[in-house]
């Protein structure tokens, strides 16, 4: 940090995407004035984006709620905080009380993984409500992944990543990393990896139905039907076993069903999937050769090929190609990152594993996957009654907004102005958080510390790095981790106890765990006497403290001298690098077998609806999403700096698309699916191919009682009212957003 008379300047890690770039923030007084890259940082190495650079305006947006707001007589007001949470004790307590923990519903949204609150409490709450009435942005996105990680390896957050900086061949399936700055993927400076792939010789593939930024850098872009992801992967591991081109290498010991695998591919030859894919033969297996032949590859897949009707299995495909090809698990191939807060690593053998469905929704009877209910269930959950329990008549929402990020947000809008209480944490008051009884906001983030604890395990170098808040907090705020912990107490009959009760109890819990087990440099060793040597300010930070002391790079609590404590972190402002991904089978796995198990038996009992997709070739338009790089989800319409140019609610749509349907650029075109229909103006391009049109979500700010002046000047459209819901990946829960049938006509004709 540096100070001028006028001004100083202060790291910050930024949390607006999941590149988690360092930044240095210039702030006056209590304002940040500008962001540029951190040249030091020891990740990001000064790369940012228009995101990072827009920092200060998003820290500083006047619509952000700086005070609790309570409805009185039907409408929000301005409140204290002690009156905020009195309002909150009185009225989660009576609902579980009365109906039982299930009663209460919980929804996680996407910002949550992007600050340390959002990493450090839910669980707690989740674990003192009880309840199973969990909903979470993961069934709008990366559900898919998790489940079929946890039925290969039995770990649902053991995510292989690829190895960007080392590859000689990328092949990227659903994914535009390009604008997303990657996901399930941490790289700052993606584009510049990609580009640097290149230089060196290596090859991009991108599959994709339209000619994205990602693509057009591509060596090869193959521009698939959406939804037919899976089918696509399936009939490359055809070739691979046809062709004698698998080669397992060092993996051959460490999987199981080999043999089960090849006979369960055998009908997705490349000539059965050329009509359903609308990619032909020739080139299916050009791909697959291609990956075979590289000295090293990896195959990467994202959330337009995880939400499709077939996402769990086109996950679980991305691995298998990596893994008959023997390249995970290798460098240049697609590894598992180590981050510095992961769990003391048990040692190699069989574990649990990953069991689906321990229980269901109660009206759709859906499974839950890794705890979580779907989201697209959560209206009924709340409207609907049956005989199966009590339907949820409270709600805790935390930084989501499900109103525009799930199918059919007008009949969730309905249900949530219904519910007994609801309480909100977030920062403004938009289209889900204007139904609360209670909002409580957090702090704008440079009044608030930072470590990517979810974001770390994914990314393609093992680092660590941690930011404290580089503003002081204003009078009047509470920070974000003191917010969720007294939500804790509040919500679990503790209301009035010190906040500091929560970081205590987590600590002694964790400590008191870890003395006991074999394999943690604790064991054998006093709980309190360990917690004695903690440090830092706050609760938090003694968390942290713990996690980094027992963790595979911790210092053991003195066990380990030279390894990681806090205090050496905080010695490093710009972070710590740990090294390059290594190779780390047999020990991530916890599959019952001890080995990664190729063809587990949910997936296997999910091939015959692929098969089935081999005879089905959609008749009309399909939909499918986008983004930009200047936009994340629905939480970044409202900032100036990052609305406008091309980041803008068009309806993309090929010229001979337009031109069949009477369509003009620019004139406004109204867009009918099965949950609804909306109006939005064509932007005609042949970078989306033909047959195929295209959204973006986030869109659809027009509802009243928000207060998001500038997203309200521009609102869009919600790109998910044309969904009703219904069609979702049945492994996972998750929302089919991708390859959505559609009509769409000029306004004014009759559809």
């Amino acid at each position: 940090m540096s100070t001028t008379a006028d001004s100083r300047t202060a790291l910050r890690i930024c949390p607006l995407c999941e590149a988690t770039c360092g930044l240095t923030l210039t702030i006056e007084g209590t304002r940040v004035t500008s962001a540029r890259g951190d040249r030091d940082d020891v990740f990001s190495q000064g790369f940012i984006c228009p995101k990072g650079a827009s920092f200060g305006a998003a820290d500083g947006d006047p619509d952000r709620l700086r005070t609790p707001l309570v409805r009185k007589d039907g409408e929000l007001r301005e409140a204290t905080w002690a009156e905020a949470f009195d309002a909150v004790a009185a009225g989660l307590r009576p609902v579980v009380e009365r109906y039982g923990p299930h009663a209460v519903g919980a929804v996680l949204g996407n910002p949550n993984v992007h600050t340390m609150a959002g990493a450090l409490y839910p669980t707690v709450l989740l674990a003192g409500l009880g309840t199973r009435s969990l909903f979470t942005a993961s069934t709008l996105d990366q559900m898919p992944k998790h489940v079929s990680s946890g039925l290969l390896y039995g770990d649902a957050n053991a995510i292989p990543v690829p190895d960007l900086d080392r590859t000689d061949h990328l092949l990227l399936i659903g994914a535009n990393p390009l604008e997303s700055n990657g996901s399930l993927c941490t790289a700052p400076d993606f584009p510049g990896k990609l580009k640097a792939l290149k230089a060196r010789g290596g090859t991009l593939t991108v599959i994709d139905p339209r000619r994205t930024r990602t693509a057009k850098l591509a060596d090869r872009h193959v521009a698939i039907r959406p939804g037919t992801d899976a089918l696509l992967l399936a009939a490359m591991a055809y070739v691979l076993f046809e062709e004698q081109l698998t080669d397992l290498g060092e993996l051959a010991e460490l999987v199981q069903g080999t043999d089960e695998l090849r006979e369960a591919v055998k009908d997705f030859t490349p000539e059965a999937a050329a009509e359903a894919c609308d990619v032909d033969a020739d080139t299916i297996r050009a791909l697959a050769r291609e990956l075979a032949a590289a000295p090293t590859a990896a195959v990467y897949g994202r959330i337009g090929s995880c939400t499709v009707p077939h996402g769990t299995l086109a996950s679980w495909l991305v691995d298998i190609l990596n893994i008959l090809t023997g390249n995970l698990d290798r460098p240049g191939g697609a590894l598992f990152p180590q981050a510095a807060t992961d769990r003391t690593p048990r040692p190699a053998g069989p574990g649990h594993g990953f069991a689906l469905g321990r229980w269901h929704s109660r009206v759709s009877r859906h499974p839950e996957a890794k705890g979580e209910l779907p989201m697209a269930a959560l209206a009924e959950e709340i409207d609907t009654a049956t005989a199966e329990g009590e339907p949820i008549r409270a709600l805790v929402v935390i930084a989501a907004n499900p109103v525009l990020s799930a199918p059919d947000g007008d009949r969730l809008d309905k249900a949530l102005g219904s519910l007994d209480f609801m309480v909100s944490v977030d920062p403004y008051l938009n289209e889900t958080s204007r139904h609360a009884h209670v909002v409580l906001p957090p702090p704008p983030p440079s009044q608030s510390p930072h470590h990517d604890f979810a974001f770390n395990t994914l990314a393609v170098r093992n680092q660590v790095r941690y930011t404290r808040a580089a503003v002081p907090l204003e009078p009047g705020r509470m920070a974000e981790t003191e917010i969720l912990a007294r939500l804790v107490l509040a919500a679990t009959g503790m209301h009035g106890a010190d906040p500091s009760a929560v970081d205590d109890l987590v600590i002694s819990q964790t400590l008191g765990k870890a003395v006991k087990e074999p394999h943690s440099p604790a064991h054998g060793r006093a709980p309190g006497e360990l917690a004695a040597q903690l440090t830092g300010e706050t609760g938090p930070e003694r968390r942290l403290d713990m996690m980094l002391r027992l963790g595979p790079y911790g210092d053991g609590f003195g066990v380990r001298p030279e390894g990681l404590t806090l205090e050496k972190l905080l010695d490093q402002p710009h972070g710590i690098d740990l090294g390059p991904l290594q190779s780390r089978l047999p020990q991530p796995l916890k599959t019952r077998s001890g080995l990664v198990e190729l063809l587990p038996q949910p997936l296997a009992d999910d091939l015959p609806r692929l098969r089935d997709a081999l005879r089905r070739r959609p008749e009309g338009l399909v939909l499918v999403g986008r983004r930009h790089l200047r936009s994340n989800n629905s939480w970044m319409h409202n900032i100036p700096a990052l609305t406008g140019g091309t980041n803008r609610c068009t309806l993309h749509i090929h010229p001979d698309d337009a031109d069949r349907l009477g369509v003009t650029d620019g004139a406004p075109v109204r867009v009918k699916g099965a949950g609804g229909e909306v109006v939005a103006p064509a932007e005609i391009t042949d970078a989306v191919r033909r047959g195929v049109v295209s959204l973006p979500h986030g869109w659809g700010h027009d509802r009243p009682g928000t207060r998001t002046t500038h997203a309200a000047v521009d609102p869009g459209v919600n790109v998910n009212q044309l969904l009703d819901g219904s069609l979702l990946d049945p492994l996972s829960g998750t929302a089919v957003l991708n390859g959505v049938p559609i009509d769409i006509a000029p306004t004014g004709t009759t559809l």
